[in-house]
């Protein structure tokens, strides 16, 4: 008899096993991490400092290079957006060795000196735990979802000694749904995490804070300006990361030689600065600024900020390995430093104390770049261990936070998903249309109509063509206005006279709505969606004038279905990527060409020449994807998909194409 266990028990005993491989493996990776720390200064002292430092953050740059282009690709960068995306779109699956591989990549980068934070790779390594527990169990999508949720928040447990904040950071930033479902076993991940850290690690806050109290009222309106400076840098800082890393992404080189120079380039900065003020985490420093109530002249902080801000934009951006959490909050506890001791400098009775500025500071900046406030307050709240400033904290955070959405809709997770075609609302892809731009479906085949045309010839006009609207264009072809048949019937009703000109009851140009060629479709339907409007002028964007295009009602639709083949064909992919090498199997994907064997036969003619154990999967053509049957006839262009055993790859290929290039 097979014993059936209930649902919520395998749940919380598979979260417990997460918490608990997650403090060990965060354990592992401290220890992984200062044995590099202490080795790179075993090297400094033998090779002096500056050239020590060049030398070794190199050679560590080009060695995460490496490591991450032959093991695992999503070890680059700080993880937590990969594991978003595992939420959202992959049912949970993470691969296996990414944990291992983000583990050692950040080890090196972080170790050798490199900007960086070790709270995302170490959410990424219980999140990997998680898919891996439940990938080896069959657990469905919605297990593995919870589990890769209780890996992340047993992961901000485990490195900050904060087990609630690391719940909500699950909830709020992962999962962005607060549902009762999941918070008993990411609570119960994130405890058991926390435990085996403090065990293992100690058990003591972050930061040994002072009672740092609300002194004066008059302090409120420091923190709120707070807030919002805090919500500039927040921007500032994910700008600089997402341009840094477009243009190392611009370079003619292999990876391991564009992680090289980021480190290169990021060492440069100890000439100007203090080493041990600029590299690592930083967090030792803010403990400082924070005990000693921020001993340090305003200038020096704000320079210490901005080459925070760049030297994590080139360890990172150049694509090594290592967290965004951590500099956000070193950057955010020198503005808030800077803030209260300027205030301190002008009004000595009411902000006496620079250092509770620095840890509201912390908070903001983290919110306003990963608009994450409830985990912004818990977490500086339990690495403080500090309720006094409990007030100033929540307002500047939630200032911090609506400034920076309302200034830049994304934040520094869902930037780089959205690069991927991923947009995330309450912890789903919701918006396929994202990933579509308006020159891809608007169509350019545009008839406008004169200005000087009366509402008589209009309405002939409408009654021999199947269009509902026109754009009104000048003699040199500029966009003057758009007249549509809803424009023409209240003109009929109002009794207009039939020589009365179009441009009399034409929306003109400067009351419309108007698209770019390179904007997503979502943009535009939201716009469209404002007025109801069924359909849209495409102008160029250096000339508005000139009419490039329109989208149109059936533009819409295609775009639609465009989206949805996108979607589909990402999600196959991710499918193949799991499925890929079992059992000697794989996936192959075939792009037929003019005078391909295949090309202008049905699949039951090609499946006579090929091995009996080949299943040609699907088929996509101008954007659709086709399920093939026997009387399918293949054209050139198709690309083919086929689910094939490794052995036979290059007779399929010899089949199908009578080529032996493939891309696969």
């Amino acid at each position: 008899m097979r014993l059936e266990l209930p649902e919520d028990v395998v749940i919380l005993g598979s979260a417990l096993i997460v918490g608990l491989g997650t403090g060990l493996a965060a354990v592992l990776f401290v220890m992984m991490l200062n044995t590099v720390r202490r080795l790179a200064d075993l090297s400094r002292v033998y090779l002096g400092e500056i050239t020590g430092t060049i030398l070794i953050m190199t050679l560590a740059g080009f060695v995460v290079g490496v490591l991450i282009e032959r093991w695992a690709k999503e070890a680059r960068g700080g993880g937590i957006p990969d594991v978003m995306e595992a939420v959202a779109v992959s049912g949970g699956y993470i691969r296996h060795r990414v944990a291992e591989a983000r583990m050692v990549a950040t080890s090196i980068t972080i170790g050798s000196g490199g900007s960086g934070g070790r709270e995302g790779p170490v959410v990424q390594i219980g999140a990997g735990l998680g898919s891996t527990l439940g990938q080896l169990f069959h657990f469905s999508e919605e297990r593995m979802r919870t589990l890769v949720a209780c890996g992340a928040a047993a992961g901000i447990a485990a490195v900050f000694n904060a087990p609630i904040a690391g719940s909500i950071f699950a909830m709020e930033v992962i999962l962005n749904s607060f549902n009762v479902r999941y918070f008993g076993a990411v609570v119960i991940g994130a405890v058991a995490s926390s435990v085996v850290a403090r065990v293992l690690l100690g058990d003591r806050p972050a930061f040994t804070v002072p009672a740092y109290p609300l002194h004066h009222v008059g302090e409120l309106p420091i923190y709120a300006g707070l807030g919002v400076i805090a919500a500039f840098v927040a921007i500032l800082f994910v700008n600089a990361l997402f341009h840094t890393e477009a243009l190392f992404n611009r370079l003619p080189v292999p990876l391991h030689w564009r992680t090289a120079l980021g480190m290169l380039l990021t060492a440069f900065i100890t000439l100007v600065l203090p080493r041990e003020h600029v590299l690592d985490s930083g967090l030792v420093l803010v403990g400082t600024l924070i005990t000693e109530n921020v001993h340090l002249p305003v200038m020096l902080l704000l320079a210490l900020l901005a080459a925070k801000l760049v030297a994590t934009s080139l360890t990172l951006g150049s694509g090594n390995s290592g967290g965004v959490f951590a500099p956000s909050l070193f950057m955010g506890a020198l503005l808030g430093g800077a803030v209260g001791t300027f205030a301190n400098s002008l009004w000595p009775q009411v902000a006496p104390n620079p250092g509770a500025y620095a840890i509201v500071g912390m908070a903001a900046v983290f919110a306003g770049a990963a608009r994450g406030p409830i985990t912004a307050v818990l977490i500086v709240f339990e690495m403080s261990g500090d309720y006094k400033l409990i007030l100033p904290l929540m307002m500047a955070t939630v200032i911090s936070t609506v400034l920076a959405e309302s200034l830049m809709s994304d934040s520094i997770y869902t930037r780089e998903l959205r690069k991927r075609g991923i947009s995330l609302q309450y912890g789903r892809d919701v918006d396929v249309m994202q990933s579509v731009l308006v020159n891809e479906v608007m169509t350019t085949d545009v008839k406008g109509v004169e200005p000087s045309l009366t509402i008589s010839d209009l309405s002939e006009l409408f009654a021999l063509s199947r269009t509902h609207g026109f754009p009104v264009l000048d003699n040199a072809q500029r966009l003057l206005g758009v007249v549509a048949l809803s424009d023409l019937d209240r003109a009929l009703i109002n009794e207009l006279p039939a020589h009365t000109p179009i441009m009399e009851i034409a929306t003109p140009f400067d009351h419309l709505l108007l698209a770019l060629p390179d904007e997503t479709m979502w943009e535009a339907l939201t716009r469209m969606g404002t007025r109801g409007l069924g359909r849209l002028p495409v102008v160029d964007p250096h000339e508005p004038t000139r009419l490039v295009g329109i989208i149109k009602r059936s533009d819409i639709i295609r775009a639609y279905n465009i989206a949805l083949t996108r979607r589909a064909e990402r999600q196959h992919q991710e499918k193949h990527a799991r499925l890929r090498n079992i059992d000697g199997t794989e996936f192959l994907e075939i792009d037929l060409k003019p005078g391909d064997a295949a090309v202008g036969r049905t699949l039951q003619e090609v499946a006579s020449n090929i091995p009996r154990q080949c299943i040609l999967v699907s088929v996509r053509r101008h954007g659709r994807v086709l399920i093939p049957h026997g009387d399918t006839i293949f054209e050139a262009g198709d690309h083919v998909t086929a689910f094939v055993n490794s052995s036979d790859r290059e007779q399929v290929i010899a089949r199908l194409r009578d080529r032996l290039s493939v891309h696969a």
